[in-house]
């Protein structure tokens, strides 16, 4: 049984989450993203179905990345403003 219906492609999320996050995941995000439409109307349904799943997988990961950095460099900060 097939999904008529076109996958979200998730590409606003992946890039903003590659601008405000982190560029080297996001970009990954992006690429998956800009597959979806083309695979779809191709007729690769089941392609485009695996590409919208990896560009969800790979935005959420960068926004992952992202928040572990800023929470690396908040505490970097802090220590730097308390011992600097």
């Amino acid at each position: 049984m097939e999904n008529n219906q076109k996958p979200d492609n998730y590409l606003v999320w992946a890039i903003l989450s590659t601008v405000m996050c982190c560029l080297p995941c996001g970009i990954v995000a992006v690429v998956y993203s800009n597959k979806v439409d083309s695979l779809w109307f191709a007729g690769n349904h089941q392609e485009a179905l695996d590409a919208a799943k990896n560009a969800r997988m790979w935005t959420f990961i960068t926004v992952g990345v992202g928040v572990v950095l800023y929470v690396i460099l908040g505490i970097i900060g802090c220590a730097a403003a308390m011992f600097g």
